[in-house]
């Protein structure tokens, strides 16, 4: 990292809750889970793994200008919060673009966009958008529909690779994406080409949109199944950062390393549970209902339900 940050990794997880909490109750909804389950390995990637250079765009985010072509000498790319391109640092790709406000949220905490960027959450012409998109904070390219993250990555870091480029390529995805053949096609042509610049971390929550993934694909033994292609596999509790740690430093020369966060989408926040497994996202059908889970969570997180605006 080349950004002094005086927070521990520990602050920043719980800042990202607390950020995403906020907006959700100030919205009447939001992707709220998703914060519970990658809040840790997210805060881990940003504030110890990653080495990334300055941000090359400006803290508080530019409207959208349009789509890359080469006709439009105006469109940038969300990547550049991440830094440079350049052959010492490290690329970050993120495939589930509904973590957008997870990925804002962490950005924030660690001193790469604005403390009040996410005013201009989902507003008509802008760029910080719901459901990120390439010219969106931390996206460096579009990846919906789900699963094409990891393929775009692996291109990547096969050319990286063959120039011999030190930095390296990590990618996070979500479990639903191993519910897609694109997914399982990747993982095949990775392990094949030994392509052992690539380090994957996988959101495993095993919850999607319409509800815990056993009651709609079950992956079964998904550790197993991705190690039989060849790959370095470690599957870790995902809220334990010293296990994730280890896990980051384990990678085997000639193997890609996918590492299986197993998470809870309700980790620091419990009074979700009463919900689950409907919680992809997260909206009130009442006022009362808004109120309850504001003062249940807001206790939860250490915050004084007053200072929530809008509340």
């Amino acid at each position: 990292m080349t950004l002094t940050n005086q927070k521990t990794t520990e602050d920043i997880a719980l800042g990202i809750r607390r950020r995403v909490f906020f907006h959700t109750m100030k919205h009447n909804g939001g992707y709220l889970s998703q914060a519970c389950s990658a809040a840790e390995s997210l805060a881990l990637l940003y504030n110890e793994l990653l080495t990334l250079g300055a941000p090359t765009l400006p803290k508080v985010p530019l409207p959208f200008r349009g789509v890359p072509s080469a006709h439009n000498p105006d469109a940038f790319t969300g990547a550049g919060y991440h830094g440079p391109f350049a052959p010492e640092y490290d690329r970050f790709f993120i495939s589930p673009a509904h973590y957008a406000l997870v990925i804002y949220s962490a950005l924030i905490e660690t001193g790469r966009m604005d403390e009040n960027a996410l005013d201009h959450f989902n507003k008509d012409g802008g760029s910080v958008e719901m459901i990120g998109a390439e010219h969106s904070p931390g996206m460096e390219v579009t990846t919906g529909s789900l699963a094409q993250g990891l393929s775009m990555a692996a291109g990547v870091a096969w050319a990286r690779k063959r120039r011999q480029e030190p930095g390296k390529v990590w990618v996070y995805m979500s479990d639903g994406e191993f519910q897609e053949g694109q997914t399982w096609e990747c993982l095949a042509a990775i392990a094949y080409h030994g392509i052992d610049n690539l380090r994957v971390i996988v959101d495993v929550n095993r919850q999607q949109c319409d509800g815990a993934m056993s009651s709609v694909l079950d992956l079964g033994d998904l550790a197993a199944r991705v190690s039989s292609f060849g790959v370095t596999c470690r599957s870790v509790d995902g809220h334990d950062l010293d296990a994730l740690r280890l896990a980051a430093n384990s990678a085997e020369p000639e193997k890609p390393l996918v590492i299986l966060a197993n998470t809870s989408p309700f980790q620091g926040m419990n009074f979700l549970k009463k919900r689950f497994p409907r919680l992809h996202y997260v909206r009130f059908k009442s006022a009362e209902e808004r109120l309850e889970m504001q003062a249940a969570l807001a206790a939860e997180l250490g915050i004084d339900p007053a200072q929530i605006e809008g509340a």
